[in-house]
């Protein structure tokens, strides 16, 4: 089939765009054009070049489908990046600095008081993201609203740890008093396909353990931020918040090299974040938090719920797309019960419900990265041409950014499908015999996050959870692959992460247990005494937060 007939085969895609008359109003969003960035404690104006942005949503106009412009944000340079960085740099002043120094109830303060005026610009945050990167308006909802749970979270969870270290300990003759203090200056770069919720994983755990911060928001997402600059600016001490703008190849390399960043906070592409480490000139002062590549797979096996099997994997496949790291990106179906589960399988995504973010009940929308349609399309050509078929009646026609989601199979290690991670609505089916060849094929794999077992014999499960376990960071029983609740560890084995996120770990990434200690004498303990009686130290204090 010619490439315009393929392209006539999916009109009816491209008839999901509508006019932006037909936009509901509520929905609608003018351009915006951002002309400012926080720096230094200021909203400095912006007179140099920008860079513009453009949704994945198309609409219908006279010329036919275009993408609809969203707005502008400052295309900064290297100069913009470095000012940031000094200003970063002499808030933390060594961790003498106002905010390093600053007690925890008061830091909590400023982080409630950001998080009201963050609430006020709830509408506008969540429109953003539904133009920006496509995500439906529930899914668009439901990020902002996690966020603000998530920094409460934080608070809650800060507290805790506040109140297990107030307390001194005495060992073997010695008095001492540990207490988390912080790093210093972290670079913060979040995902796209999160840009609010994950980047906000990393950015206020760090702020809110006592370090300074350069931030720099994701190449698809970048203006979801732009409504909350003047909260940032508003709700803490000049220079600890710095937002760098313009493209990551000619910003942040410089940043890295200068060595005075102090923790990287990286969610993203492995290669990147290997890139930018080496470039950092003396590694040992370097922590890295970091989220990275994931092929999340899934066992179902002839003791699997077929039923339960298929309504998980779809979430856990096609929510959002599948444009998520937890997404589920290969399944490995046993063969006794393959045909059955394609078919329900086939037939289920076949129904999922697609169209704009604003559409009741949509499950698939545009899909956020202007080559994605592009690069599936060579993913599908590939496993076809390598004896794969697509399953499902509608799977794999594209109309400009929107896709409708493939079940291909039967997926063999010759094809891109087995280990490139598509990062789209593609589901890739493996036919097993034994599941030590699962196991094989984690062990192979550069990845190591989660994976979900389908089955509901109890012997067989238990045997695979010991392996597993071993392999990646999080095994899900009968469910998809996820990152919440919240309070569960977020991490990964390989190269899919380095460090563990959660509302506790996130905490501990950002900081560093500091002692006081002092033999215990009488001048000693009446000196300590003295310091604590007259809150003389906001360090060794037995002060806690309720």
């Amino acid at each position: 089939m010619s490439s315009e007939e393929q392209s006539n085969d999916a009109q009816w895609l491209g008839d999901l765009f509508v006019d932006e008359t037909q936009v509901p109003p509520e929905y609608a969003l003018d351009e915006i054009h951002q002309r400012i960035y926080l720096s230094d404690g200021e909203l400095k104006e912006w007179q140099g070049p920008f860079n513009e942005v453009y949704s994945p949503i198309y609409l219908k106009g006279k010329d036919g489908l275009k993408r609809k412009l969203i707005g502008t944000y400052p295309l900064g340079t290297e100069k913009e990046a470095k000012e940031a960085l000094d200003a970063a740099i002499r808030a933390y002043d060594n961790g003498k600095g106002e905010w390093p120094t600053m007690t925890l109830e008061e830091r909590i303060k400023c982080l409630q008081n950001f998080v009201y005026k963050m609430s006020e610009q709830r509408d506008l945050v969540i429109k953003l993201i539904m133009w920006e990167i496509g995500k439906s308006l529930t899914d668009s909802t439901k990020e902002f609203d996690r966020t603000v749970e998530y920094i409460n979270a934080t608070i809650d969870a800060l507290k805790d740890l506040d109140r297990e270290s107030s307390r001194f300990q005495i060992a073997e003759g010695v008095l001492a008093q540990a207490r988390r203090s912080p790093l210093g200056v972290v670079l913060c770069m979040g995902p796209f396909n999160y840009p609010l919720n994950e980047t906000f994983t990393t950015l206020i755990p760090a702020i809110i353990m006592g370090n300074t911060l350069l931030f720099k928001p994701p190449k698809h997402g970048t203006l979801v931020h732009y409504p909350l600059l003047k909260a940032f600016q508003e709700s803490f001490p000049r220079g600890v918040v710095n937002t760098i703008y313009g493209r990551g190849a000619n910003v942040v390399p410089a940043l890295m090299e200068s060595g005075k960043i102090n923790v990287l906070a990286f969610i993203g592409n492995s290669k990147v974040a290997n890139d930018l480490k080496k470039r950092h000139p003396k590694l040992n002062r370097l922590r890295a938090v970091l989220s990275l590549d994931a092929k999340n797979a899934a066992i179902v096996t002839k003791y699997a719920d077929i039923k339960t099997s298929v309504k998980e994997i779809i979430l856990g496949a096609l929510s959002f797309n599948g444009q998520r790291c937890t997404a589920l990106k290969i399944i490995f179906v046993q063969q006794e019960i393959a045909e059955a589960f394609n078919k329900e399988l086939a037939a289920a995504v076949d129904q999922l419900v697609l169209g704009m973010p604003w559409t009741k009940g949509v499950q698939i929308t545009p899909v956020a990265e202007p080559g994605k349609p592009a690069y599936l399309k060579e993913c599908l050509d590939d496993a076809i041409v390598n004896g794969a078929a697509i399953l499902n009646e509608h799977g794999g026609k594209m109309y400009e950014s929107m896709v409708f989601p493939a079940v291909v199979y039967p997926v063999n290690n010759k094809m891109k499908l087995y280990m490139e991670e598509q990062f789209g609505p593609v589901i890739p089916v493996v036919p097993f015999d034994d599941t030590d060849e699962v196991i094989d094929y984690l062990i192979a794999s550069p990845h190591g996050m989660q994976i979900s077992v389908f089955s509901n014999n109890s012997a067989e499960v238990g045997h695979l959870i010991d392996p597993l376990v071993n392999l990646v960071s999080r095994v899900n029983i009968n469910t998809q692959c996820q990152r919440g609740p919240d309070t569960f560890p977020f991490t990964g084995r390989k190269d899919s992460a380095e460090g563990t996120l959660s509302v506790v770990d996130a905490l501990r990434s950002f900081s560093i247990r500091s002692l006081v200690a002092a033999k215990v004498t009488d001048s000693n303990k009446k000196l300590v005494n003295d310091i604590v009686h007259k809150h003389e130290s906001k360090f060794l204090s037995t002060d806690f937060i309720f």
